[in-house]
């Protein structure tokens, strides 16, 4: 058991209401918002974690009071009218079914937002001042203006409540119109609205006056904060914790989110959603030291990544309640595993960003290595017994295979895992060595611990054949021999090594080393700050147009900040056309990719990621002797229907993540989990 365990479990009450234990999700925005309104699919997602055990669910992050604060940017949820009652009203009903509370965040987005989409109305805030991240310049807003946000905020409180949410917490934090106010480096007014820390704080008060009067005194409402905004012009520690004080004294709110940071521009998004390139809890100073100003419970979120810091934040009085968002997102049934004694069996968050990187860039939340969240209505975070015992054999022990032999055991099926490596993780392997990414290597140490847990037979070391799968009597074959290094198709691209031979250090390139990126993801920028660190002169090249053009908000600004401290000099719109020997070192001959206009760099050490090619040599010897030819039928895949048995002896035949091509974990997960939750 967790230290301090009896700690998470304890009820905790707020006014009248009591949530069963410490353990919340905060607000966020998954992206899963349909016309304005959460209906099924965002509903089911926390459904989840009160099934799982969670205390309190918030949902809703930066759900929008007013039609000037849009919400179609992030899929999110408008609260501006009465149609939104009916989903609250469903929602809450399934989620306190399963024992839980749900709350909802308010918010009015002021500048961080868009002008050109919904309505196409200006952007507002405190000041004119352009926002980096959403890049508006608002209109300064006027007292007609203040006046309407703050009824829009107490008429979005009484649709929560008339829609039987528990609570509700307006957002004062990453740089919305509430702390857009708050802050010197937004706020230039000199009217009451400016000026003094306490008339910079008048429109939050408004706003939560009116949330008040709109429920009345028994509704719970919240606040969450920033407790430092950590920019040279933004608001103090000092500053935030007078902020909380005030609010909590004069009885405005009844709980205080707090975090650390806020949104204004990439490095800003980075530090306040904080990756694996941070330590656990990196913030969770903050909350402790309003907590010993205040006597309402205070809530933090930030990169609590495992239940037993949830617990000592909470067991030493830090905090009242720990929040694990995208914790739960990776396993939402923590609590409960918690409870049963199981706490080795939750699938731990490695603090990828995968999930709000896709978010940044208009997609849906998904976990990098939980492909059942966000898709309970068709995937099983429970994998269901099946009918039928069969025979499974699966080929290769990196993410896909793993996957795949875990489902399968879990559906009841005999397993035998062929892997030719001494180690089970494949590629993850690979990219763990990359200085700040080595988390990711927490990914197939939990799916190889559940394997070995479920009785799959795993044979490492153990190169497999036609001849040892035949002679296994199997009903299905999955090949998941994931994929091998592409060198590429430049001219001379023998001379090239790859990002793989760097980070397993089969290659330890000295001198001037050209990078060349074709994939635009982790692994270039990752291997050119290996190389630089190592007192490589490194110069990273890419075609696109920006470097690491496909990783996330909360991951790109790390790359960066790194390579620039290490002086890698950052060449985009460049295409790798040749590389050939001059004497001991190499020339390589890039075409500018807008102006054709060529030039060449002589170096001693050519090292490109140009992805993946799949291995599957053993596949095609296998396909004419199974029953389907190893075709994987589509629509029933993307469906999440059963592949068809034909009824004939032998075994059907089927290919998952890289083996089919190269993409990245998450679909090498997803590919597993959809073919064998149905075997």
């Amino acid at each position: 058991m967790i230290a301090n365990a009896d700690a998470l479990l304890k009820p905790l009450t707020i006014k009248g209401l009591t949530i069963r234990n410490r353990v919340m999700s905060t607000s966020h925005a998954p992206g899963y918002g349909k016309d304005g309104k959460p209906q099924e699919r965002y509903q089911l997602y926390h459904m989840e974690k009160a099934k799982g055990g969670i205390g309190l669910t918030m949902f809703g992050g930066s759900s929008s009071v007013a039609i000037d604060s849009p919400a179609a940017p992030w899929n999110q949820i408008s609260v501006a009218d009465d149609s939104v009652i009916p989903y609250f009203r469903q929602f809450a009903e399934r989620v306190h079914a399963h024992g839980a509370k749900l709350m909802i965040q308010l918010t009015h987005m002021g500048r961080r937002t868009k002008w050109d989409t919904e309505h196409w109305l200006p952007t507002l805030s405190a000041s004119p001042r352009r926002e980096p991240t959403s890049r508006t310049i608002p209109r300064e807003m006027d007292r007609h203006d203040i006046r309407r946000v703050v009824k829009s905020f107490a008429e979005a409180a009484r649709r929560c409540k008339e829609g039987g949410l528990d609570g509700c917490e307006i957002s004062a934090a990453h740089g919305h119109l509430v702390d857009q106010f708050w802050s010197p480096s937004v706020n230039q007014r000199t009217d009451e609205y400016g000026g003094s820390l306490a008339n910079r704080m008048r429109l939050g008060r408004e706003v939560l006056e009116a949330m008040r009067e709109a429920v009345g005194p028994d509704y719970v409402i919240g606040i969450r904060m920033s407790g430092d905004e950590m920019i040279a012009d933004g608001l103090s520690h000092e500053d935030c914790v007078e902020i909380a004080a005030t609010y909590a004294r004069d009885g405005l709110v009844d709980f205080l989110n707090i975090m650390g940071g806020q949104a204004r521009d990439e490095m800003s998004h980075a530090v306040s959603l904080p990756n694996m390139s941070f330590p656990v809890a990196p913030f969770l100073f903050l909350p402790s030291a309003i907590k010993r100003e205040v006597d309402i419970p205070v809530f933090h979120a930030q990169r609590v990544t495992d239940l037993a810091t949830g617990a000592r934040a909470v067991a030493e009085g830090h905090v009242d309640m720990i929040a694990m968002t995208r914790a739960h997102i990776a396993d939402p049934h923590l609590v409960k595993k918690l409870i049963e004694g199981r706490d080795d069996d939750i699938r731990q968050c490695v603090g990828a960003g995968y999930c709000i990187d896709r978010i940044y860039v208009g997609g849906d939340a998904l976990c990098l290595q939980n492909a059942a969240t966000g898709r309970e209505a068709t995937m099983p975070h429970v994998i269901p017994k099946a009918e039928v015992a069969r025979k499974v054999v699966v080929v290769g022990a990196g993410p896909a295979g793993l996957e795949a032999a875990r489902v399968s055991a879990e559906r009841g099926h005999k397993v035998v895992l062929f892997e030719k490596d001494a180690i089970a993780g494949g590629q993850v392997n690979v990219a763990a060595k990359a200085t700040w990414r080595e988390a990711l290597s927490g990914i197939p140490r939990w799916l190889f611990a559940q394997v070995q847990k479920k009785g799959v037979d795993i044979r490492l070391n153990t190169p497999a054949t036609p001849a040892a799968i035949l002679a296994e009597q199997p009903d299905v074959v999955i090949m998941a021999t994931g994929g091998r290094a592409n060198r590429g198709h430049a001219k001379g691209a023998e001379h090239a090594v790859t990002t793989w031979d760097v980070l397993t250090g089969a290659v330890e390139p000295t001198g001037s080393v050209l990078v060349f990126d074709e994939i635009g993801g982790h692994n270039a920028a990752s291997t050119a700050e290996v190389l630089a660190k190592k007192g490589c002169l490194v110069e990273l090249a890419t075609h696109d147009v920006q470097i690491a053009q496909e990783v996330g908000t909360t991951n790109k600004p790390i790359h960066l900040r790194e390579l620039y401290k290490h002086g890698v000099v950052l060449s985009p719109n460049l295409e790798l056309i040749e590389i050939y020997p001059e004497g001991n070192r190499l020339v390589a001959a890039l075409r500018n990719t807008m102006t054709d206009a060529e030039e060449e760099r002589v170096v001693d050490r050519v090292v490109v990621d140009c992805g993946t090619l799949p291995v599957e040599e053993l596949f095609h010897e296998l396909r004419t002797a199974s029953v389907n030819d190893g075709e994987t039928d589509l629509d029933a895949l993307i469906a999440g229907r059963p592949q068809q048995w034909t009824g004939q002896p032998g075994f059907a035949l089927y290919r998952v993540g890289d083996a089919w091509t190269g993409r990245n974990i998450h679909a090498a997960l997803y590919d597993s989990l959809r073919l064998c939750k149905d075997l």
